[in-house]
């Protein structure tokens, strides 16, 4: 099925979804069809989520356990929905566990504001036990420097049809199929959101990030700090132990990141980030760029360094992400978008400047800004503000926290 009638149809189910009517079950089953699931994803799934509305939690289990149940065989959705709303209450953990499997939240970003916070709540709580993270090695990598952290490697299927990412799902049940264990949650894709039985209900605690704190606008790194508190009563913090990347430099440096995860809203162009390197480099002798995966983002990288007209104080990592972290530990200062190295700044305590654009609600906004020990602006870019402004704002914003550090 073309991609133009995936999005229609999937923007059609959100419509639904959002105004609280039922949808057809033709729409379940046409983007079910081969090629569809990205779409389904992307402008449903992801959409239900970042609006962090406790109201959409149900929509979205329900929604998605017919899914699962067209998808998989053995699945039988009014079980696994009853399931769901069973584990999603919050409940004080007893257990003494020899093995603790935490999960990934698949993206960077979350597993440095929220599972990282989850891993070092672990490790207090149950200190003789096996701390283990399930995720991919990507994920691991943050973490390479803590002996103290082993790793089962899953991967998320991305790009890959609903019933493959569900089969992903039942893998990783073998993989932590261990005695005396419990799994800790938190929301993660590989489980569809809390969805997907990988253990005993009695060994399994979830964290509903979407509908924990209800209506109100508090930080999600604040909301998991309380849900591991009232869980396992200890207090955690966010942190990452990457193997540290040696710069052979003693001059103070920046760090820049115009990664934006695939989303193309949160990013505002060439003439923006030229501008922003421009400034930096008048500010700082050195300024290390990401430039991610290559592809898109290394051409925008390489022509946001040319426009800044500063290239002899440029310089771009093309190694992974656990390493450019490693450089923003390092760095004095740290200026990205929404995404993960704004959360790694933060985590650090290093001095940063957040340029947030492409959110879909103010809850989202508030629920995903960064949040650490260290000085923090975030420059809020509203739907029709003109990108001048945004610059402006922000390039105020540099000159404050580079002036205060």
């Amino acid at each position: 099925m073309a991609s133009t009638s995936c999005n229609a149809l999937a923007r059609e189910l959100l419509a639904h979804c959002l105004a609280g009517t039922r949808w057809p079950a033709r729409l379940l089953d046409q983007l079910l069809e081969a090629g569809c699931s990205d779409s389904l994803f992307r402008i449903v799934v992801e959409r239900l989520a970042d609006l962090f509305d406790p109201g959409l939690c149900d929509t979205y289990a329900d929604l998605f356990t017919q899914l699962m149940e067209k998808a998989m065989p053995a699945a039988d959705a009014a079980e696994l929905l009853a399931r769901y709303q069973r584990v999603r209450r919050a409940r004080v953990c007893e257990s003494e566990p020899d093995e603790v499997f935490v999960l990934s939240r698949v993206t960077l970003g979350a597993d440095i504001k929220v599972t990282s916070m989850v891993l070092d709540a672990a490790r207090k709580r149950f200190p003789n036990a096996r701390l283990s993270l399930v995720g991919s090695a990507k994920s691991a990598e943050l973490f390479e420097a803590n002996s103290e952290i082993h790793h089962v490697r899953v991967e998320y299927p991305r790009a890959a049809s609903l019933p493959q990412k569900l089969a992903a799902g039942v893998d990783l049940a073998r993989k932590i199929d261990a005695p005396n264990s419990i799994v800790i949650d938190p929301d993660s894709r590989l489980t569809q959101l809390g969805l997907l039985p990988i253990c005993a209900e009695a060994n399994y605690f979830f964290f509903e990030s979407r509908s924990y704190g209800g209506n109100g606008t508090e930080n999600l790194s604040a909301l998991t700090r309380r849900w591991l508190w009232n869980t396992f009563g200890v207090e955690a913090h966010a942190n990452i132990v990457p193997l540290r990347v040696p710069t052979e430099m003693s001059r103070p440096f920046a760090t820049v990141s115009f990664g934006v995860g695939d989303n193309p809203a949160k990013m505002l162009g060439p003439h923006f980030e030229g501008s922003l390197l421009r400034t930096l480099g008048e500010l700082f002798q050195l300024v290390w760029v990401d430039a991610g995966a290559g592809g898109d983002e290394a051409g925008r990288v390489q022509a946001a360094v040319v426009a800044s007209g500063l290239k002899d104080r440029c310089r771009t990592w093309t190694g992974s992400f656990a390493g450019f972290s490693s450089l923003i530990a390092q760095s004095k200062f740290y200026l990205g978008y929404d995404s993960a190295g704004q959360h790694a700044a933060a985590a650090f305590g290093i001095p940063l400047v957040s340029v947030f654009a492409g959110f879909v609600s103010d809850r989202m906004l508030e629920r995903w800004r960064p949040a650490g020990c260290g000085s923090i602006e975030v420059v809020s870019v509203s739907s029709g503000v003109a990108i001048e402004v945004v610059l402006n704002n922000t390039i105020r914003a540099m000159n404050r926290m580079c002036h205060l550090n």
